[in-house]
């Protein structure tokens, strides 16, 4: 109860600073009216969805009223910036006043908010309002197929324009429309890839939700096959459950799922492709995450059938893993494809220009493709969302990636 009275004090303090703005160029009641309308109901239906909520109860419901009241938020936040800083110059002018002039009841010390600072922080908190809304309308299914030629001196050259197409993230539990993630799995097909790699996080949190999308990932079809890792949210870690046999069935579930989609799941095991002879290996890793993630992977187990002149590609869900334990593992592992970090589902990105997240504060390697002592590593944005039911800038991402042998001099 108390965190929600704080929650609501701080949330009043905002309001009534982006109010001031909002009313420094307008004091019509035909848009004051729908203005507070508007904050009580997505405010009253956040807190109504969320007081008292058990994580396992989380769905749709939940994530809209969140995502609703964060399109209010972000911008009101913005305006109190603002305001704030024009008070920081309006104060010591009103006790400049006072002190000069005298007291008098009839004397405004406080000089007047000025209307186009207003206007101007107004029109700037459009900007993620009108965002934040078309992330979650249309933003959380704008699939981008990133594509990436990666050259190795070491690859065997039967793998010379090898390609693979990694998704991770799916998150299938967030789903709110089989039709787009049905065209998802189409474009998926359409790269032609030799193999299909998922990185993990198939659910939120419990198997069954993914049983409506089973047949539609079924679909998924690659030469070489599929291959798949466990992510943190698979385990089940985050919701409550009846039992640890509970808990142990639905992760079994998850598996058997996995199974019938088609997908080979590594589980801190190694597999390989071969091909005219020669032949690369794939190495998948259980979840392993610094900050209280789950550290089931075991990169020396899963690796225990391949050697270290093989080449090899490695998933492991959490790109930390690859920052603390891989880059640094005498094995050398060419490449390590990981997700996790969603880009945060919010940022900036104008290839060759800019990228950007908050995310990048948390994980150094948070999204796209990176290089450290010979070794890659590409970060997928992610195939779906969580959470916040939409995705601003960084949009979900199916990635593409062909391997070229390089050319030697003679």
């Amino acid at each position: 109860m108390l965190r929600w009275i704080i929650f609501l004090l701080i949330f009043v303090v905002i309001d009534i600073y982006a109010f001031q703005a909002f009313r420094s160029i307008t004091k019509s009641i035909w848009l004051t009216v729908p203005y507070w309308l508007i904050t009580i109901l997505v405010s009253g239906n956040f807190i109504y969805q969320f007081y008292g909520l058990n994580r396992s109860d989380f769905g749709n419901a939940q994530a809209y009223a969140f995502g609703f009241f964060l399109s209010l938020l972000v911008p009101k936040v913005l305006i109190l910036g603002v305001m704030i800083t024009e008070d920081v110059f309006r104060l010591p002018q009103a006790v400049f006043r006072y002190f000069t002039e005298g007291s008098n009841s009839n004397v405004q010390y406080m000089p007047s908010r000025r209307s186009f600072i207003s206007k101007i922080v107004l029109g700037i908190a459009a900007i993620p309002f009108g965002a934040i809304l078309y992330g979650m309308y249309k933003g959380k299914y704008n699939f981008k197929v990133l594509k990436y030629t990666l050259t190795f001196d070491d690859l065997p050259k039967a793998f010379d324009g090898y390609k693979l197409t990694q998704i991770s993230d799916v998150h299938s539990g967030s789903f709110d429309d089989i039709e787009k993630v049905n065209y998802a799995i189409d474009l998926i097909n359409e790269q032609e890839s030799d193999v299909i790699l998922f990185t993990g996080d198939m659910v939120n949190n419990k198997a069954e939700e993914m049983k409506p999308y089973i047949n539609i990932f079924s679909k998924l079809k690659a030469k070489d096959g599929l291959y798949s890792v466990l992510g943190n949210h698979d385990y089940g870690d985050y919701v409550s459950w009846d039992s640890k046999e509970a808990k142990h069935e639905n992760l079994e579930a998850l598996k058997s799922i996995q199974k019938e989609i088609g997908f080979d799941l590594l589980l801190n095991e190694s597999r390989f492709i071969e091909k005219d002879g020669e032949k690369i290996a794939l190495v998948g890793v259980e979840n392993w995450g610094k900050g209280g993630f789950k550290k089931a992977g075991d990169l020396k187990k899963a690796a225990k059938n391949v050697s270290a002149e093989d080449f090899k590609i490695l998933m492991s869900h959490d790109p930390s893993h690859w920052e603390l334990e891989v880059v640094q593992d005498n094995y050398h592992y060419h490449l390590t494809l990981s997700g996790h970090t969603h880009g945060m589902q919010f940022g900036i990105e104008i290839p060759g220009w800019i990228k950007w997240s908050p995310v990048k504060w948390r994980y150094k390697y948070w999204a796209g493709i990176y290089k450290e002592m010979g070794q890659y590593i590409n970060v997928n944005r992610g195939f779906g969302y969580l959470g916040y039911p939409g995705r601003v800038g960084i949009w979900p991402e199916i990635t593409v990636i062909e391997l070229k042998r390089a050319i030697k001099e003679a």
